[in-house]
């Protein structure tokens, strides 16, 4: 570095000292009381909270109406008798043994590729670190998941789920591929 050059940063740097000790306090005691100044000027804003309601109990008369915190017993005499003897969607499915990956949820699986063997696509789904082949027909997911669609990007799962009133209904799930992270 030239002596020009040092000599020039000697000088700015003196010339910055002025303007930034002007702004300090010259002892602790002036900055303790500027604080405490600033402190007792400064007042809180509260908002009035309103008192709450009062409560009123309600009487509840039990005879002859269904128990509301039994749900199984409840959702029975809603549903009532008549759609007791009536087969549901669900029956065949039910009966049927149950597969390996119909134990695990469907948000633990992960597409990880979907292939071509014999002219039919077959997707590998991760499941625990195992890979997994999928056709459409196998069962998969907690929900009776049955594949019916394996695409280049996704599968398609029917799903048949249950309500509190014990009625099924059947929905469509997608599980989409993943992208890896290197």
């Amino acid at each position: 570095m030239s002596l020009a050059r040092f000599g020039l940063l000697r000088l700015m740097a003196w010339m910055l000292v002025p303007p930034l000790s002007a702004c300090s306090y010259t002892t602790e005691e002036e900055l303790r009381g500027f604080v405490e100044v600033e402190r007792a000027a400064l007042r809180p804003v509260a908002k009035a909270i309103r008192a709450p309601k009062a409560f009123e109990a309600a009487n509840y008369d039990e005879e002859g109406k269904p128990d509301p915190f039994n749900k199984l017993a409840f959702a029975q005499s809603v549903a009532g008798a008549a759609k007791a003897g009536k087969p549901s969607i669900a029956t065949s499915e039910l009966a049927r043994t149950k597969e390996p990956l119909e134990a695990i949820a469907l948000d633990a699986m992960a597409l990880v590729g979907v292939l071509s063997q014999e002219g039919r696509k077959v997707a590998l789904v991760r499941v625990e670190g195992k890979l997994h082949q999928i056709v459409p027909g196998t069962y998969i997911g907690q929900n009776m998941g049955k594949v019916t669609k394996v695409e280049e990007t996704r599968i398609t799962v029917r799903e048949m789920v249950q309500d509190d009133l014990g009625e099924w209904s059947v929905r469509s799930t997608i599980l989409k591929l993943q992208e890896m992270s290197k």
